[in-house]
């Protein structure tokens, strides 16, 4: 599926149910993922501006739960709200930055599997299965949104190992430090989907079996490939500007 289908795709979800009763909430909360989608994706570039006007006719939806998506995503650190000129996407991540995150995930993510090996209940263990095939349907897919759509979801079975873990403040710890977000803008390729699959399965697998010292193992591992993954990024800028 290219892009222009994936938008279509998810443009006809968000208009084809605005019923009377549909909540204002929940159409604010399918805005934000989209937008999360393109800012993933790369079809909102960093340091491009974005209006409110333009993204309602998009959409096809009114301007309210444009609103209210960008104003969390300000929140969020994901926008800047420029005055009378709507909103702009900041520049990509710094190097230290994206240390510092890495040091944070590996304190924090191994500890969640864990937890998540001896608190998981079976409709969880489902709910991260479930996941992980939803992903295996967008590995490798064409197009930016795919890529996008995938990052999405990666988060998100991050996000259920968490809340399986019982333990809130990790899970707010990480969610407010959007690091799917951030790493996908780095880089499109589908070679990151492909491995980040069979990592994930190797997680799961354990926090499944409730083999804690196994499932801290695989996302500490899954933690360090991924870093290294993305820190090629870096190291790639790094070496051509030293050639310049």
């Amino acid at each position: 599926m290219d892009d222009e289908a994936m938008i279509a795709r998810r443009r006809g979800a968000m208009t084809g149910g605005t019923s009377p009763g549909r909540s204002r909430g929940r159409l604010a909360d399918e805005v934000y993922d989209t937008l999360l989608g393109q800012l993933m994706s790369l079809r909102i570039e960093p340091g491009s501006r974005v209006t409110i006007d333009a993204l309602a006719r998009e959409l096809g939806v009114s301007q309210t739960p444009i609103r209210d998506a960008l104003n969390r995503m300000e929140a969020e650190g994901l926008v800047v709200r420029v005055p009378h000129a709507g909103y702009r996407i900041p520049p990509q991540i710094t190097r230290q930055r994206f240390e510092d995150m890495l040091e944070l995930r590996l304190l924090l993510e191994p500890a969640a599997a864990r937890r998540s090996a001896e608190r998981a209940s079976s409709e969880q263990v489902a709910d991260l299965r479930r996941m992980l095939e939803e992903m295996a349907e967008l590995d490798g897919g064409d197009g930016l949104m795919a890529y996008g759509a995938f990052g999405l979801r990666d988060a998100a079975f991050h996000d259920l190992v968490a809340l399986s873990a019982e333990n809130q403040v990790i899970r707010e710890a990480l969610a407010r430090l959007h690091t799917h977000v951030h790493l996908f803008r780095l880089l499109h390729d589908t070679q990151v989907t492909h491995l980040a699959m069979a990592e994930h399965e190797e997680v799961l697998a354990a926090i499944a079996a409730r083999d804690p010292d196994a499932a801290a193992y695989a996302m500490r591992r899954h933690i360090l490939l991924s870093g290294e993954r993305f820190r090629r990024l870096f190291d790639e800028v790094k070496d051509a500007d030293e050639w310049r």
